[in-house]
């Protein structure tokens, strides 16, 4: 091995599982690589996870063969996590990391449990205002722990809790409109919604917005909808029988390019998601996951409405009026949607994954 190479930090990032761990933790990566380290970014099989790394240039790609916890899969569960535990353990025999960063979701402990044996600093991001299962059971070991809301801290036991904000990819940048338009094949001169249920598309979004459309087909809009391999031709029926400018896409990894062409936005409430949007300054509507763990999108746009950064609406309770009005309020208020921008600002944390890394190669040094 070439010294010189050995002497870098060498830093695992463990953030597969959906988009709301894996892109926090590739900017987080980028800062890293930036300041002079080695980095690992360790993955799902899953596909969200195999085509968004594709961008990571210059990192080793690590995929663990980890398994989520869900209707009570107890045994394929815990056997993925003896697999990816000992795979992990192998990748760090190979290379001692100096720390090991998890992003939450089921691919996050057995990387932290393999490099403690090796000494190295572990720590943990928590983008929600509720902490995830796998946060709250790991915050117990880990040096450290970087929240997005000042609430999670009261949930996670670790003694060291830093305030944040969940880290955004450096590509997101707000200008260039027209151009980004272009580039999706969407008209340079029309306003735009965008409707979005996260990472893996959202049926339940998707038939919300459904419904609501021919209340809104007269008027002149453009139509950018993500919906997720299961829905794709459903959705696109539907703007097709109306008649409605719309790109329809099931998956679209450059989500700078669609937050940044919309007017207004109909979204899930992934913290994630909302640390982009109050980077894009994009109003949105809000329709939480009505079966996220411990209903925590609910909060996470709870404290976005509270603050006057987006609208939110209730899946279960919300007809088609109702929708299309707050649609069309976003969409038609030049005054909303400026007040919307403004208070988004609070939300917005530039530095976060500076921050995070400034951090870890502090601790580094203090080992």
């Amino acid at each position: 091995m070439n010294p010189s190479v050995a002497k870098k930090p060498f830093v695992a990032i463990a953030c597969g599982g959906t988009g709301g761990h894996l892109f926090p933790g590739l900017a987080v990566a980028v800062e890293l690589k930036q300041r002079g380290c080695d980095v690992a970014l360790l993955i799902s099989p899953k596909d969200v996870d195999q085509q968004a790394v594709k961008s990571a240039v210059g990192m080793k790609i690590f995929t663990l063969p980890a398994v989520g916890l869900q209707n009570n899969n107890y045994l394929p569960f815990f056997l993925s996590f003896g697999k990816s535990l000992f795979a992990a353990w192998k990748i760090f025999k190979r290379r001692h990391p100096d720390a090991v960063l998890a992003m939450g979701g089921f691919t996050s402990a057995p990387p932290v449990f393999a490099a403690k044996d090796s000494g190295a600093k572990t720590f943990l991001h928590e983008s929600n205002t509720i902490p995830g299962k796998s946060n709250r059971f790991l915050s117990r070991f880990v040096d450290a722990a970087f929240i997005g809301f000042p609430e999670a801290a009261a949930r996670l036991k670790t003694k060291n809790t830093i305030v944040t904000g969940t880290p955004v990819r450096p590509q997101f940048q707000v200008g260039d409109v027209e151009k980004k338009r272009i580039a999706l094949g969407l008209d340079p001169n029309l306003p735009v919604v965008l409707v979005v249920g996260g990472s893996q598309g959202a049926r339940g979004l998707n038939d919300l917005v459904l419904y609501a459309l021919p209340l809104l087909a007269q008027k002149n809009w453009q139509w950018l909808h993500l919906t997720g391999a299961n829905d794709f031709e459903k959705v696109q029926a539907a703007y097709a029988k109306l008649g409605l400018k719309a790109v329809v896409k099931p998956f679209l990894a450059e989500m700078d390019l669609a937050l940044g062409v919309a007017t207004a936005c109909v979204s899930r409430a992934g913290a994630s998601s909302l640390a982009e949007m109050a980077t894009m300054r994009l109003p949105s509507v809000l329709v939480p996951l009505p079966t996220a763990a411990e209903n925590h999108q609910f909060f996470n746009a709870a404290a976005f409405e509270k603050s006057g950064a987006a609208k939110l609406l209730d899946q279960k309770n919300s007809p088609p009026e109702k929708v299309a009005a707050v649609i069309l309020e976003l969409m038609e208020s030049e005054t909303v949607r400026a007040q919307i921008q403004t208070a988004l600002a609070q939300w917005h944390a530039p530095n976060a994954a500076a921050e995070i890394a400034e951090h870890i190669l502090s601790a580094i040094q203090t080992k």
